[in-house]
């Protein structure tokens, strides 16, 4: 039988946050934002987890909605590892399909990330629900050669791919890591749909003809994703456009106004890898025949 497919939207460009460990602290108008989103085909939300006072309402908005729930959680201060269960602990109770996590620090030694991994592995077998850690920048997993050894050393440990921060810190489209990418695909179990470029993370319009080469970069490892999902016999495959709000996305001189319209670029990304999802899934049962 096909895997499901499911796009996810971020709360990013909607939510305040605060704390530590991070929190997003959700506006006045949230319920129009979770009623658009539901009205545009997706399937649920991904966003750190809500504040302890807005957790009712977060819970009722994913329950009135019908959204599932893909959870974050950053891991930080001077113990990761303890920082990485106490919010794996609190987001199970949210019965999310799986968890992001930002795990570690770049800055770290191997022999620390190798123990922080170890740790959360044992962490993520104690609750039941599988963790993808995240390809991040500033995180353990900032590089695809370092986390190849990673990869390597630990059968077990999945990632969130987010190829486009690796672009940025290799300042490359990653012509020469084809052996790291494959085995970071291999061990992807979700997707960040943003498209980075060689000087950052964010190129300005996916849409626009100037990033098609970035763009067919990115969607060639998606789909190396999406094919080692099938064979792996994933009963979904789940996505979600990220790329982020101004600040992150580019900005005119002195206005500071975005150069596009967020909600359009996401929602188009979301469409292109859903598109791209179901052209895979149906090259691969034909193969199949």
């Amino acid at each position: 039988m096909a895997p499901a497919i499911k796009r996810f939207k971020s709360l990013w460009e909607y939510v305040g946050f605060e704390g530590s460990p991070l929190t997003i602290r959700m506006p006045r108008d949230i319920g129009r934002v979770f009623e658009r989103v539901a009205e545009a085909g997706y399937h649920g939300i991904e966003s750190p987890l809500p504040a302890a006072d807005q957790e009712p309402a977060f819970r009722l908005l994913l329950a009135d909605y019908g959204l599932a729930f893909i959870a974050q959680v950053l891991t930080g201060g001077p113990d990761h590892a303890a920082s990485f269960a106490a919010q794996i602990e609190r987001a199970a109770s949210f019965d999310p399909l799986f968890i992001v996590s930002q795990s570690g620090k770049d800055s770290d030694g191997p022999k620390e990330q190798l123990a922080f991994f170890e740790q959360a592995l044992k962490m993520e077998r104690s609750i039941g629900i599988p963790v993808a850690h995240e390809t991040h920048r500033g995180r353990a997993l900032y590089t695809p050669w370092h986390t190849a050894v990673m990869l390597q050393q630990l059968p077990e440990l999945k990632i969130n791919a987010d190829f486009s921060h690796w672009c940025c810190v290799a300042e490359s489209l990653l012509e020469e890591q084809d052996d790291a990418m494959e085995l970071a695909c291999q061990r992807s179990i979700h997707i960040h749909g943003r498209v980075g470029h060689r000087e950052g993370p964010q190129v300005a319009d996916p849409r626009a003809p100037e990033f098609a080469q970035e763009l067919s970069v990115h969607e060639s490892w998606w789909k190396r994703i999406i094919q080692s999902r099938l064979a792996q016999g994933a009963e979904t495959i789940t996505f979600t456009p990220e790329f982020g709000p101004p600040g992150y996305m580019p900005t005119l001189p002195y206005t500071r106004q975005p150069v596009v319209d967020l909600w359009e670029v996401n929602l188009w990304m979301a469409d292109r890898l859903e598109h791209l999802a179901k052209e895979t899934a149906a090259e691969w049962e034909e193969e199949a025949k």
